[in-house]
């Protein structure tokens, strides 16, 4: 799976013969290869397609890239080396760069080396990747089906007395036991008080009877990241966990429901905010209702009221909205949608009724 053609097919539209993708998340969208940090180049034409990197990656590369030319680099002839020679073959006068990753450093290195004119143009990927096509939902779908088998054997796993960081270990290790090839992030596994922490990190922290577990967690599967939230109780849940908890469930349904291609980003999260300020915790859901998930784990477009643009058929983003009472409990359930002409597709399939361990 690689996105060469479609990149190129905008080059004229963005008024460049030509784009440079040195960042991590863009490299292996054109390419279908991933190697870490700055490990590598993707340079697409309206002629021909490009990868550059190391000897370290070379054959791997070769295995893996096709409809691109493959050049090495090392002593002698670097990346500026490598791109100057394109350059001079295919008369590149104006090269579009990702103005949003690339430092000031590697910009400068670039302008004074390169014999074209640098021209901003994160733009170009961004907007092909908001829609995902019919192979990366597989393997987003397969992402979460991995996601979702993790948490099918973790709920067996939580009981009194084990602690957040043996939950987000195991997490880790059953998502890698059934094909993920990386987490998508850090897992978020808080309990008790800890759980008004929307970003709270794993602790020694044993759980106990009468409390909430939050896990956040999701996989990479084929360069494509899951995602997805479940707040489960332990030993028994008092009427104001029960009433938290279906607050942010009736929320999420709101939302959900209100999400399709067309609608504002602004719409979306209003659908939910309007549930939650309405049972008088407004003031305790300090995020937005839902983010772009793809190469990245946050990505565009947005579900947030910060976001009056329409969502555009295809994208795929989080619906996770959250209670967050502080030094005393926090709720989030977040579930992944694929936005379509008549509404959205919902890609997870755990169930979101309160589970009482």
């Amino acid at each position: 799976m690689n996105h060469f053609a479609q990149i190129a097919s905008l080059l004229e539209a963005y008024h460049i013969d030509a784009i440079l993708l040195t960042g991590e998340a863009n490299r292996f969208y054109a390419s279908g290869f991933h190697s870490s940090g700055t490990d590598g180049a993707a340079l697409v034409t309206r002629e021909k397609n490009y990868y550059f990197t190391d000897a370290r990656y070379t054959e791997a590369a070769g295995r893996r890239i096709q409809n691109a030319e493959l050049r090495e680099v090392g002593p002698g002839h670097g990346y500026t080396a490598r791109l100057k020679e394109v350059i001079q073959e295919q008369s590149i006068q104006k090269m579009g760069y990702e103005d949003a990753c690339m430092t000031v450093r590697e910009y400068e290195t670039y302008r004074k080396a390169l014999p074209c004119e640098l021209v901003p143009a994160a733009e170009l990927p961004a907007q092909l990747r908001r829609v995902k096509d019919r192979e990366e939902l597989e393997a987003m779908t397969a992402a979460q089906r991995i996601a979702e088998r993790a948490l099918e054997d973790i709920l067996k796993e939580i009981r009194p007395g084990v602690t957040e960081k043996e939950i987000a270990a195991r997490l880790q290790y059953l998502m890698l036991h059934y094909g993920a090839s990386d987490m998508s992030f850090d897992p978020i596994v808080v309990s008790g008080p800890n759980g008004s922490l929307p970003h709270g990190v794993p602790s020694e922290r044993e759980i106990r009877s009468g409390e909430f577990v939050t896990m956040d967690f999701g996989c990479i599967y084929h360069g494509y990241c899951s995602d997805m939230t479940r707040t489960v109780a332990v030993g028994s849940a008092t009427e104001e966990m029960r009433n938290v908890y279906e607050t942010v469930l009736a929320a999420q349904k709101a939302g959900i429901a209100a999400a399709g291609a067309g609608v504002t980003g602004r719409a979306v999260d209003s659908a939910a905010r309007k549930v939650i300020d309405a049972a008088g915790y407004g003031a305790y859901f300090a995020h937005s209702f839902g983010h772009g998930v793809g190469v990245e784990i946050h990505e565009s477009p947005n579900a947030a009221a910060s976001n009056d643009k329409p969502l555009p058929a295809g994208a795929v983003i989080s619906a996770e909205p959250g209670i967050y009472l502080p030094g005393r409990l926090g709720v989030r359930i977040e579930d992944v949608i694929r936005l379509t002409e008549d509404g959205c597709e919902n890609l997870t399939r755990a169930p979101k009724a309160l589970l009482v361990l």
